[in-house]
C-alpha cells in the first residue's frame, strides 16, 4: 500500500509543493517508489533515478524548480548555490504527462535507509548533510544552510555549508547503515560523531566540542571533536557514514607493484613471500 502524505489542514490553503504518495522497498539497499497523479512531479538529484512508467516526462532544469517564476537570474542564483555543496548545477524533474497514476522509483546510492521527511511536521524546514538529499515533491526548495559558527564550520565534519529543504511538501533523504531517530527535549544534549549526522530540525542547536585529553586526542581514534546537538527538536543519525565506508575500503585495498601487501597485516607479507610474489 502507498503511504499518503496527509496535508496539515492549517496549511492546506497555501500548499505549494505537489502532494505525492510513496512506498519504500528493501532493507539494506532501499529504493522509494513514488506514485504521481496526472501533472504531479518530483525533483531528484542526478544519478538517483531507477525506473519509471511510460508517459512520465523527464526535464533537466537549473536549480530545484521551486523558483521558476523568478526569471533566469533567480534560476542561475539558485543553481549557483548548489555548487557550494558539491552538487551539480542541474536537477531533474519527472512529471506525469499521461492519464492516470504513474510510478517512478529512486534508489539509494549505498547501503542504508531512505527517510521520508514531511516538512509540514518540521515547521517547513529541515537541515541535512550535503549528500543526504535523494528526491522531493516538485515545489520543495533545495538550498544551502551556512554555519554562523567558526568552530562548527572548521571542525564540524560538514564544513560551513549543509543542505536544507524548505516548503510544505515531502522530501526523501538517505542515511548510511542503520538510522537512529532521536527526539530531543528542550536543553537535552546528544553527543554525536560529526560524520554520523544525517539531518536535524531547525530548532536544534548544532555546535562542536573538543574531545580533550592527550591520550584521547592522540590514541583515541575517534577524531578530535564531537558534535553537540541540543534540543528541542528531532535528529537523524546514521551508523555508517559513506566517508567511513570509503576509508575502510581504501585502507584494505591492496597496493600494486613493489608496495603489494596481503590483508593489511604482517601475515599478508609472509603470504606473499610463500607465494613467490616478492622478488629479491
Amino acid at each position: 500500500m502507498f503511504q499518503d502524505r496527509l496535508p496539515n489542514n492549517s496549511q492546506n490553503n497555501n500548499m505549494n509543493a505537489h502532494e505525492i504518495d510513496y512506498k519504500i522497498f528493501g532493507e539494506e539497499m532501499q529504493f522509494v517508489e513514488i506514485e504521481l497523479d496526472p501533472q504531479e512531479g518530483v525533483v531528484a538529484e542526478a544519478g538517483t533515478f531507477m525506473m519509471m512508467d511510460n508517459h512520465i516526462k523527464m526535464n533537466t532544469i537549473l536549480g530545484d524548480g521551486s523558483n521558476q517564476d523568478k526569471g533566469i537570474l533567480g534560476k542561475i542564483f539558485s543553481a549557483g548555490k548548489r555548487i557550494l555543496t558539491g552538487e551539480s548545477l542541474f536537477m531533474t524533474v519527472f512529471t506525469n504527462d499521461g492519464v492516470g497514476k504513474k510510478k517512478i522509483s529512486f534508489a539509494s546510492p549505498y547501503p542504508g535507509k531512505i527517510i521520508p521527511i514531511d516538512l509540514n511536521d518540521f515547521g517547513g524546514k529541515f537541515i541535512c548533510q550535503k549528500d543526504a538529499f535523494l528526491c522531493a515533491a516538485k515545489g520543495v526548495s533545495i538550498g544551502i544552510e551556512f554555519s554562523k559558527k567558526l568552530g562548527r564550520g572548521l571542525f564540524g565534519g560538514e564544513g560551513f555549508i549543509m543542505q536544507k529543504m524548505e516548503g510544505d511538501g515531502l522530501g526523501f533523504i538517505h542515511a548510511g547503515g542503520t538510522m537512529a531517530k532521536k527526539v530531543l527535549q528542550p536543553g537535552e544534549v546528544l553527543k554525536v560523531d560529526t560524520g554520523c549526522i544525517v539531518g536535524f530540525t531547525q530548532s536544534v542547536n548544532y555546535d562542536i566540542e573538543f574531545v580533550g585529553g592527550i591520550k584521547n586526542t592522540v590514541f583515541g581514534g575517534e577524531g578530535l571533536f564531537f558534535a553537540n546537538l541540543t534540543g528541542p527538536g528531532t535528529v537523524y543519525i546514521q551508523s555508517l557514514p559513506f566517508s567511513r565506508l570509503a576509508g575502510r575500503v581504501l585502507a584494505m585495498a591492496p597496493k600494486t607493484g613493489n608496495g603489494s601487501r596481503g590483508e593489511g597485516s604482517i601475515l599478508g607479507g609472509i603470504g606473499d613471500i610463500l607465494d613467490g610474489d616478492n622478488k629479491f
